[in-house]
């Protein structure tokens, strides 16, 4: 019986609930080099005179990055997926755009990563309903 071959698309996204937006880049492999890509882009969305916080976890790879000057990176604890509410945004997107098809290749994967993304971008409020916590507001 001949083994199973897996390929993986990857989306490192980032949300604004304030600004009810996001970005993404979706890639066919993890590591640093493509984390210093996503927050390059991330930089670029962040309107001038602004500033980003970005709430990650402590994945081998989200350390020893060169953080853009408008953006400060705030790591959670260990083992604490429910302080990020971008978990929310990865359980929406699974959940109603990526659960149980079956793709012809690598680049459909891509593909439908990519519209997948783009739709919950286009979906008026949605960032904004699934992303917002209290705990991030400044009043």
């Amino acid at each position: 019986m001949k083994g199973l071959d897996f390929e993986y698309a990857y989306i490192y996204g980032a949300i604004c609930p304030e600004r009810d937006c996001g970005e993404a880049i979706v890639i066919k492999s993890i590591g640093k080099e493509a984390m210093q890509h996503h927050l390059e882009a991330i930089s670029q969305r962040i309107p001038e005179g602004r500033h980003g916080a970005l709430v990650m976890d402590k994945a081998p790879w989200h350390r020893s990055l060169k953080v853009p000057q408008n953006i400060t990176i705030i790591h959670l604890p260990s083992y604490s997926p429910e302080c990020n509410p971008h978990e929310n945004i990865w359980e929406y997107v699974r959940g109603n755009f990526l659960s149980n098809p079956t793709y012809k290749d690598l680049d459909h994967i891509v593909d439908v990563c990519c519209q997948a993304w783009n739709y919950l971008c286009q979906e008026k409020g949605r960032i904004a309903s699934i992303g917002s916590r209290q705990w991030t507001c400044i009043n």
